[in-house]
Parts: structure tokens; C-alpha cells; sequence
């Protein structure tokens, strides 16, 4: 089942690209994707090209794909080792019906739209709630150093 269900939702990707996100099978894996999400125009994360680790288990669509990023970078949600705290993508708020696409978009809605009351990394959280300025400056900075 999660074969086929992870090559229809690759097809309709491919058919229908989602706008800044690209995805592809490693080495013709269906079960392991890399993809990037271009950063979102109306954010610090502009300009920049985030890399995505996808993996899907045995279990999907009943269990959420496990989805990391590769790119270093500096936001509430995302961990320096690329864990993204979404509830989209915790298990017990996963539905079935959520397709991967979705997941990618929200994760783009994301870059543009933290949500620093459940961060990942409370000290970003801390310096988008109190002084955005320094933030955006500090998106900027790791834009310029990893995501070029």
C-alpha cells in the first residue's frame, strides 16, 4: 500500500510541481526523497535554497514521512540537527489523508511564518519575540553561508 501510495503522490508532484518545492526518489528509492523549498519571497529566507531529507516507512500513509533538513537553518522550529517541530508531522496529530505535498507546503508556510510559542529552539524563539530586526539579520546571515 505505501508503495503505491508514495509513487501516485511522486507522480502528481512531477506533474504538477508545487511552486519553490522540487522533489526526486535517491538513487530511484520511492521510499527516500530529496527535495529543496525555495525561500519564501516575502521572508528573510528569500534568495535562499533549502535542502529536504524525506523518508517514508513501511507504514505511510498511516505514519507521517520522516522529514529533516539538510541545510543549516536559523529558525525556531527547525534544530541544528534539521528536526522540524510541526504539528503536521507529529504522530499523534498525523492523518492518513495528509499528502506529502501538503507537508512540503507547510513547511515552506513555515519558513515565512515561524511559530516561535512551539519552538524547537527556545533562544530563536526568544530573539523573534524581542527583537525581529536581529533575527531577520541573522536569517539573512545563514541564507549567505549555507543556503546559497
Amino acid at each position: 500500500m505505501a508503495l503505491k501510495r508514495i509513487q501516485r503522490e511522486l507522480q502528481d508532484l512531477t506533474k504538477n510541481p508545487l511552486p519553490g518545492i522540487k522533489v526526486t526518489p535517491v538513487d530511484d528509492d520511492v521510499f527516500h526523497w530529496v527535495g529543496t523549498i525555495e525561500g519564501p519571497e516575502a521572508s528573510p529566507y528569500k534568495g535562499g535554497s533549502f535542502k529536504l531529507d524525506v523518508v517514508f516507512s513501511a507504514d505511510y500513509p498511516f505514519k507521517p514521512p520522516k522529514i529533516k533538513f539538510v541545510t543549516k537553518v536559523y529558525h525556531p522550529n527547525i534544530d541544528d540537527e534539521g528536526a522540524i517541530c510541526i504539528d503536521l508531522l507529529k504522530s499523534d496529530q498525523w492523518k492518513p489523508a495528509t499528502k506529502v505535498g501538503q507537508v512540503l507546503q507547510a513547511l515552506a508556510m513555515l519558513l515565512e511564518f515561524p511559530n516561535p510559542d512551539d519552538a524547537l529552539v527556545a533562544s530563536i524563539a526568544e530573539v523573534y519575540n524581542t527583537n525581529r530586526t536581529k533575527y531577520s539579520k541573522t536569517v539573512k546571515d545563514y541564507v549567505q553561508k549555507y543556503a546559497k
